[in-house]
């Protein structure tokens, strides 16, 4: 490799990356539990702080953000209440919602969780997943489109959490206008759109949405049955799969070779937004000319990191750096 991956990291901010996808707002209800309640068999937490912070496709943009690129987020989120708060958490970091667009037919996303200590009690969602109308659908593909005019992209990552927004007519028209500008497209799926990322550059899946997706039952250290699914996969015109395997690690296939790269052992606290944190560091590391399996491994470190702290929190970039450093992964 020409440069150090110093110098690739310092090199992120040239980088624009567009991240399409449903946003939400995460909620965190933080308090102590110190009693049961005498109406039901359940505790009760007296609340000491609330928190409202960016979560699904927003959180990685924020991952993009915290690497030093430059994150334009797109997705279609309701005309109601909570869509002033969540407008609000955008400009407070100073992250442009140019691609976003509202629907009053639709409801902004809330994922509200409540925490006391390091135990986290309960999530309570409010959200709609119905797939956008078919004048939203296309009024949402135009937008992206002028996006794709008016910046120069580095990356395109589709970020599908099943809630609408990421459509099979939006996905085929993007994929066919990144490959004409040979933009790389990544992948992070849910059920319902599993089959329709073809052609698409990396796809990363975990390993409930692979086995669910494709409907097969394998182990999650089965390496040769990981294989024949990425297989199945590449056969679809997708160049890379990476599959993410919690305490096993990250699975890389490039339809000729595969590589199984262990999890670090690490104090986990929580795993939300850990495969944001992965797609995102990806993304800027394939944008960078990185191969995928140093990819991979870098990926693989950044989840990690974002899972020893509690709720859903952007990757530090100099944290990742130094410790590829440490671990002799990254040139001095």
């Amino acid at each position: 490799m020409a440069h150090s991956l110093t110098e690739i990291f310092d090199a992120f901010a040239r980088h624009k990356v567009l991240v399409i996808g449903d946003v939400m707002i995460d909620s965190y209800l933080f308090g102590k539990v110190e009693r049961i309640s005498p109406e039901a068999p359940v505790p009760i937490i007296s609340m000491t702080e609330q928190d409202n912070r960016l979560g699904g496709a927003a959180n990685v943009a924020l991952n993009i953000q915290s690497l030093g690129a430059v994150p334009i987020l797109c997705a279609v989120v309701g005309n109601d209440e909570r869509v002033d708060g969540f407008r609000k958490l955008l400009e407070d970091k100073n992250i442009t919602s140019e691609g976003i667009l509202s629907d009053p037919s639709r409801i902004t996303t809330v994922k509200t969780r409540i925490i006391s200590g390091r135990q986290h009690l309960m999530r309570v969602d409010r959200e709609t997943d119905k797939p956008l109308s078919l004048h939203t659908e296309s009024s949402f593909i135009q937008h992206i489109k002028g996006l794709l005019e008016k910046h120069t992209i580095s990356a395109i990552i589709f970020e599908d959490y099943d809630k609408g927004v990421i459509t099979p007519e939006v996905i085929s028209t993007i994929v066919s206008i990144a490959n004409s500008k040979n933009i790389p497209t990544l992948v992070d799926p849910k059920k319902r759109n599993f089959l329709d990322y073809n052609d698409t550059t990396l796809f990363k899946p975990n390993f409930k949405e692979l086995t669910e997706g494709l409907k097969i039952d394998i182990k999650k250290n089965d390496t040769a049955g990981l294989f024949e699914a990425a297989k199945f996969l590449h056969k679809k015109g997708i160049k890379k799969v990476l599959i993410t395997l919690s305490e096993y690690g990250v699975f890389i296939s490039d339809g000729i070779d595969f590589k199984l790269i262990p999890a670090e052992i690490r104090d986990i606290s929580d795993v939300s937004g850990a495969g944001d944190t992965v797609i995102g560091v990806a993304s800027l590391c394939l944008a960078s000319g990185l191969d995928v399996w140093q990819t991979a491994q870098i990926a693989n470190i950044a989840g990690g990191l974002v899972c020893e702290k509690i709720g859903v929190v952007p990757v530090d970039k100099q944290q990742l750096l130094d410790e590829l450093v440490a671990k002799g992964i990254a040139g001095k």
